[in-house]
């Protein structure tokens, strides 16, 4: 079995005294502002939130099962597909060993999280793993990065299509191929995401994968396709809408540099984030909006994200980002503006494809 997570050490190698001068802080420095504590997950808070999340959409099953009417349907959709995300959110402690330090419970738990909402779990999680290694990178990151002006004018339609019109139900499809220039599928074990050691994982998660697909054709075999799309895929296009959008937010705003690999180190890269607010939803989905901490320290429960923001705030200063933007308003905005970088300098920043002006670097 391989790591589930990537340690703070690993990436502290990458700070080099040649980068330090770039930033008035370290790594070092902003984990010795946050308590100890923070960095030590709870197997019984874990679980805790993994058997809430679970009983609440048992719950709703049955209550959408006993009004059985169409106007309640809706309703339970918006619902459902957000505590799938909810569950998501579960797996992804796992996928970073922020939910245990035991590397089964994390596979056996995560893969209970994900394989019901279609994600391959270690397929998805090696993936995930690449993207935080590389977070602000243009030319390794692997979630949301940036392409060149003159990528972006020779992009065939179809490749705008679900890049730049349709981003928020682009997710079944990068499961299968990433983009045109970072290939790979993340369900099969020869894929250039994964390494040869990885192969057994890969398998695993993909047979797991092909099951529930399995079970779902059996379900529209008994019951009805009608039956299908009211109880499961209708509530799983809320689900990848929602991680589309939060995915997205977080790495998509003109205010946040990138880095083109000459002048990119980890720590300058994870601070190209930004931190969201989703109001109620927030306790909802385990706080995914404090993201800056999230990628300065992956290893972290997500439980333990809130305190620890407020830990490195005042040693970050202008370096910590947040949006006051309302989510949908700062979706249009990024929607709007964020469709390239210039195709040279170091530092870069998205552009609007009628902006005339070079940001950057």
């Amino acid at each position: 079995m391989t790591n589930t997570f990537i340690a703070l050490d690993e990436f502290a190698a990458v700070d080099s005294s040649a980068h330090v001068k770039d930033l008035p802080f370290t790594l070092q420095d902003l984990k010795a502002s946050i308590p100890a504590s923070c960095f030590e997950p709870s197997v019984w808070k874990s679980l805790s939130y993994f058997f809430l999340d679970l009983g609440i959409i048992a719950a709703l099953y049955a209550i959408a099962h006993t009004i059985n009417a169409w106007w309640f349907f809706p309703i339970f959709w918006l619902m459902q597909g957000t505590m799938f995300w909810a569950l998501f959110v579960v797996g992804h402690d796992c996928g970073h060993g922020s939910f245990s330090r035991q590397k089964w419970l994390n596979s056996l738990i995560g893969h209970l999280c994900h394989t019901p909402i279609l994600v391959p779990y270690h397929g998805w999680r090696i993936s995930h793993r690449t993207h935080h290694s590389n977070t602000g990178n243009l030319d390794t990151d692997e979630s949301w990065y940036p392409i060149s002006q003159s990528k972006y004018e020779q992009m065939p339609w179809y490749e705008k299509l679900f890049r730049f019109y349709v981003p928020l139900l682009a997710y079944p499809v990068y499961l299968f191929m990433r983009s045109s220039d970072r290939k790979g599928s993340h369900f099969h074990p020869a894929s250039a995401i994964f390494r040869p050691s990885e192969k057994w994982d890969v398998l695993t998660s993909t047979a797991l994968w092909l099951m529930m697909v399995g079970c779902l054709g059996g379900l529209a075999y008994v019951y009805g396709w009608l039956f299908l799309v009211q109880y499961y895929l209708a509530p799983y296009i809320v689900f990848v809408i929602w991680l589309d959008l939060v995915t997205f937010l977080h790495h998509t705003e003109q205010e946040i540099p990138w880095y083109r690999s000459e002048d990119w180190y980890f720590l300058k890269g994870a601070l190209s984030t930004i931190d969201r607010d989703y109001g109620f939803i927030n306790a909802i989905h385990h706080n995914i909006g404090t993201h800056v901490a999230h990628h300065i320290f992956l290893n972290m429960p997500h439980y333990n994200l809130k305190k620890a923001t407020e830990a490195i705030k005042p040693i970050l200063g202008d370096y910590y980002r947040k949006s006051d933007e309302s989510i949908w308003s700062g979706f249009v905005q990024s929607y709007r503006m964020c469709r390239f970088v210039p195709n040279s300098g170091s530092q870069v920043y998205y552009q609007a494809p009628n902006e005339q002006s070079v940001k950057g670097n």
